[in-house]
């Protein structure tokens, strides 16, 4: 298959970028996204033009690294990670446009490449557990009933790809402020910082520049994890709770 793409070229965070397009031809349907950038940025590399700038890490849809917005959408056209997205969702002749993650938090850093540090400030903010000194207590020591250890999970999911930001009008990072959040409140470990954990971080959200979140759900559809929306629901009883309890 041939295929057009229409990729954003930024050289740094300093420079104004602008769309470029490339042709690639002879693309096999079963290759992977990031493999039709690699095979185009040989080309290119062998022409003496400069490749294109994009993260990637593990390339199994672990890390979330890879994120990109393909014709609009975060990751593309299937609800997965950039590195797991196939050519063979692409029709032969189509025109795909590529660009980077669009949200002031997330500032270009070369091409496709964004800087998401303002993720690692809301973890640090908030997202950690007390722990005591001495040896590691036995497995079973604290019961966790399994509804709430099963929500836990789907939270703890999230691999901090970015794609509800992406995706989302206002540039909420809620989704995965609520993921980091809930993962933590909902266990008997997480309970010393549940309330001041929610009101930290989600303070730390808002100073980071990312906008309000009023409830429209793109962040769930485009979600490579399937983080579930009811846990920005779970963030916000929390947040209500911080404001009648106070800091533990």
């Amino acid at each position: 298959m041939n295929i057009t793409l229409r990729v954003w070229r930024q050289p740094n965070a300093q420079t104004e970028g602008r769309m470029v397009t490339y042709g690639v031809e002879n693309v096999s349907e079963d290759m992977s996204f990031l493999e039709m950038l690699d095979v185009l940025n040989e080309r290119l590399t062998l022409e003496g033009d400069d490749p294109i700038a994009f993260d990637h890490d593990c390339r199994e849809g672990i890390c979330g690294q890879c994120g990109v917005v393909i014709n609009g959408a975060a990751h593309g056209p299937q609800q997965t990670t950039t590195c797991q997205l196939h050519m063979r969702s692409f029709a032969d002749g189509a025109v795909i446009d590529v660009e980077p993650w669009r949200a002031e938090p997330f500032p270009v850093i070369k091409d496709l490449v964004v800087n998401r540090g303002a993720f690692d400030r809301i973890i640090q903010a908030g997202g950690y557990i007390s722990v005591p000194t001495g040896s590691a207590p036995d497995a079973h020591a604290t019961p966790v009933p399994k509804a709430a250890a099963d929500a836990a999970f789907d939270a703890a999911t999230c691999i901090s790809c970015g794609a509800c930001v992406a995706a989302c009008p206002n540039g909420s990072a809620m989704l995965f402020t609520a993921a980091k959040v809930t993962h933590l409140n909902l266990l008997p470990q997480g309970q010393p910082e549940r309330y001041s954990r929610v009101a930290n971080m989600v303070a730390q959200h808002d100073v980071e520049g990312f906008g309000g979140c009023t409830n429209i759900g793109e962040c769930t559809a485009v979600c490579p994890k399937g983080i579930p929306f009811e846990t920005i629901s779970r963030l916000n009883r929390d947040l209500l709770g911080s404001l009648t309890k106070g800091s533990r």
